[in-house]
């Protein structure tokens, strides 16, 4: 397998918690489980994930985002300037409602050099030890642009909060390096909602253009004077909830701005159904640029996708992308929250497996 990131077999990063870590986590927050016993807990099951994940046979691996209760709040809610809150609703996704959990803006935003993430990092690269890629998963700097975040209060416009957003990135991707990150992937829903064509823009002051561009600028802004030898991907997840979604659309409208200009290493698609699009967005892609890592196998079902009608979908996105520029995954984890998606833990590690013996016979060892 190729040993440049992304790499030919890839996947987003959550996997399905298992039931001792749900009770553990449950029983850790009613107070019936010391902190420490409920540390080890997870510690043991991320170990054995790691270990899984090496056996299938990929090159890159994550912590499953075992140690967080939500793919972005977890993370969010220990910067400085935010906190997570209960609200009245939660997110609103394809014949569901998600349980009632946000962050919000209460201060002047900055890094939190105590953030969790960091020693949670240097756990999992010790249980590594080598043996693979750690990749580390965060909420891209977008998502703190949702309209309900924003404290004007604070920031009374988008201009003073995007320069402290940005600053807070920038230091975060430091501390990463820093602690051994080598490989970084930022999740970003606020893109999907800024190409759904179902959603409108025309009430507040920003237009959909405004926010395309300025969702462009943060991203390059938070990591042009990223170190050589670290690796940033961008995800682009239209949802991810019980098997569920909470957007549709091809990647159409971004993709002159984000897929011509973002300056990231490689971007995560979701084009496991009808609700994607077509290829032809990709072709707003650089030549020798960013890596396109096509989500061509569901993470929301058990079924195993057709070996010869994935081969046949990535033969047909090459006319768009050149076949050494693409890589395979699922399109998303399979768990962006504790919930999970519908699926056994047998079936994420099919999933996974397939993915990998997909990549070996379309790509080899390149």
């Amino acid at each position: 397998m190729t040993k440049q990131a992304p790499y030919r077999a890839e996947h987003v990063g959550s996997l399905l918690r298992p039931e001792r870590l749900k009770k553990a986590r449950k029983e850790w927050k009613a107070g019936t489980l010391t902190a420490s016993a409920f540390k080890q807990i997870e510690t043991e099951e991320l170990t054995r994930i790691v270990e899984k994940q090496i056996e299938i046979g990929l090159d890159v691996v994550t912590d499953g985002e075992f140690r967080r209760d939500w793919w972005h709040i977890d993370f969010l809610e220990h910067l400085n300037g935010f906190e997570g809150y209960v609200p009245e609703h939660g997110y609103f996704f394809k014949d569901v409602e998600t349980e009632p959990y946000d962050v919000r803006n209460t201060g002047k935003i900055s890094f939190n050099r105590e953030h969790p993430f960091l020693e949670d990092f240097k756990a999992l690269h010790a249980i590594v030890d080598g043996r693979a890629v750690v990749k580390q998963t965060i909420p891209s700097p977008n998502q703190l642009f949702h309209a309900a975040i924003i404290n004007e209060q604070f920031y009374p416009d988008y201009e003073s909060y995007a320069v402290d957003i940005i600053a807070a990135y920038k230091d975060a991707v430091q501390a990463f390096y820093d602690v051994g990150v080598r490989y970084l992937q930022i999740d970003d829903v606020y893109l999907a909602v800024l190409t759904s064509p179902d959603i409108s823009f025309d009430q507040g002051p920003y237009k959909r253009e405004d926010l395309i561009n300025l969702a462009l600028r943060v991203v390059n802004e938070v990591i042009e004077d990223k170190p050589e030898d670290l690796t940033i991907t961008t995800h682009i997840c239209r949802g991810n909830y019980q098997s569920t979604y909470a957007f549709g659309g091809s990647y159409g409208l971004i993709a002159p701005t984000i897929f011509a200009q973002e300056h990231v290493d490689g971007f995560f698609l979701e084009y496991d159904d009808e609700r994607s699009g077509d290829f032809e967005p990709l072709a707003h892609i650089p030549e020798n640029g960013p890596r396109i890592v096509l989500g061509l196998v569901t993470s929301k079902f058990p079924e195993l996708e057709d070996k010869e009608e994935i081969k046949a979908r990535i033969k047909e996105a090459s006319a768009y992308v050149p076949l050494e520029q693409l890589c395979l995954s699922p399109q998303c984890g399979f768990a962006s929250t504790h919930h999970g998606n519908l699926l056994t833990e047998d079936d994420q590690w099919n999933k996974l497996k397939h993915v990998v013996e997909i990549a070996q016979e379309v790509w080899g060892d390149a």
